[in-house]
């Protein structure tokens, strides 16, 4: 939301794209930032709009465009009105139009939201390269969570680094951050849980989201290429279980090569479901000149997702340290994972040893220097790949993330898992 007010005031406004996986959010989002700060929206939905798509299809003059907008949304559209294109994949040439409205009208405040994965397949349509910004919507973060569930108060001491009152409730937070394991931050999701903190309902959440995400496979992509997608999003259980998470395109199917499956890697990622994160053959500044494009691990949207899809009961969360008894290392990796890509830090990496002696789970870039992290799902504090990196590339400073309490070895911090929103402010301090 701030940033959509900080669109809002820029004096170099765009029209804003708004990407991000089914059930995010966005609808919710686009509608709520207009309802507080704007008097007027025109809300259109492009999707089995056929309307739309002759209004968008004769040309993309923008003041015939502007009028015809006004009879879809029935109210009156001037520079005070939020317009807002939801679905807007479904008439590519309503997504075209964006160049004009920033060209031609860029008093005009738009937003758009839509499946960047259906855009794609228009190969007729035209996106408008420069002429609109985007920000990207992932599924709400462990301090969201507390928000939802009515623990302000414990936020507040997450946020004020009260490290000693923060001990004092070490037990609740880490209880907390179990149930954010199972439940995951899809806004529906995390809202029956909030309301009848019934895990089961929760759970079915997950599965019709897992459905409905398994149907779209069918509805958007070529039909030759759906096998292959199912294959890649059913592995990635077994991908993730295994110590070194390195995609293995052997686990996807006996005897398979990447560029079988590249194409249904591309769409998983065009449709937000997964995300790579790349091996690093040098830890340098600029991690990405150093990106080695053959080695990479998958992470999912959603944690929560990740565990239905793993058929994770709540049994195992209901006994305590059970959930990191079983498949304990993946489900942490994919929690840092999502709370970083949330964040404001830089995309993240990994790195390993060219021998394999030595394997750190991510490297991020901050300001002029990187640091290494390493992910601990318990209080083990071993750290013989951390000690490896520090010794051979002297990083300013080292991280783990453990269920351990706050503590600065100088060379090596130790943040508590459900401190991990504080990053960022502690590695800049």
């Amino acid at each position: 939301m701030d940033e959509l007010v900080n669109w809002k005031i820029s004096p170099n406004r765009k029209p804003l794209f708004i990407r991000g996986a089914r059930q995010v959010g966005k609808t919710w989002l686009m509608k709520a930032f207009g309802s507080k700060y704007y008097d007027n929206v025109a809300y259109i939905n492009f999707e089995n709009n056929e309307r739309m798509v002759n209004l968008f299809r004769h040309d993309l003059n923008i003041q015939r465009i502007l009028v015809g907008l006004q009879i879809e949304a029935n109210t009156t559209i001037d520079t005070t009105t939020l317009i807002i294109f939801d679905e807007i994949q479904a008439v590519p040439d309503a997504l075209a139009s964006l160049k004009y409205f920033q060209e031609n009208m860029p008093e005009f405040h738009v937003l758009s939201a839509g499946s960047v994965l259906g855009v794609a397949l228009h190969q007729s349509a035209s996106f408008p390269v420069g002429k609109i910004d985007f920000l990207d919507l992932h599924p709400m973060d462990f301090n969201e969570f507390l928000i939802a569930t009515g623990n302000q108060a414990l936020l507040n001491l997450i946020t004020d680094q009260d490290f000693v009152l923060i001990s004092n409730f070490k037990t609740s937070l880490i209880d907390l951050l179990r149930k954010y394991y199972f439940v995951g931050g899809m806004p529906e999701a995390v809202q029956v849980y909030a309301d009848t903190q019934d895990f089961s309902q929760v759970r079915d959440v997950h599965r019709r989201l897992l459905l409905a995400y398994e149907q779209d496979f069918s509805k958007h992509a070529p039909y030759d290429i759906v096998p292959r997608i199912r294959q890649v999003w059913n592995s990635i259980p077994a991908q993730l279980s295994r110590e070194n998470r390195k995609f293995i395109y052997g686990l996807v199917k006996q005897g398979a090569r990447g560029r079988e499956y590249d194409i249904a890697l591309l769409w998983l990622q065009d449709s937000s479901l997964i995300h790579k994160v790349f091996r690093v053959t040098k830890p340098e500044i600029p991690l990405k000149a150093f990106q080695d494009n053959n080695a990479f691990k998958i992470f999912m949207l959603d944690i929560g997702l990740l565990g239905a899809l793993c058929q994770l009961e709540a049994i195992n969360l209901l006994q305590g340290d059970q959930i990191f008894m079983q498949f304990k290392g993946a489900l942490t990796e994919q929690f840092v994972f999502q709370q970083l890509l949330s964040s404001n830090l830089h995309q993240p990496y990994y790195w390993s040893a060219d021998r394999g002696i030595a394997e750190i789970d991510f490297l991020i870039q901050a300001g002029n220097a990187l640091y290494p992290i390493e992910v601990k799902a318990e209080e083990n504090l071993r750290s013989k790949s951390l000690k490896v990196f520090y010794q051979q590339f002297m990083p300013k400073k080292s991280v783990r993330l453990s269920m351990s309490e706050y503590r600065d070895e100088g060379w090596l911090v130790n943040l508590p898992l459900y401190l991990i929103s504080q990053l960022g402010e502690l590695l800049n301090s």
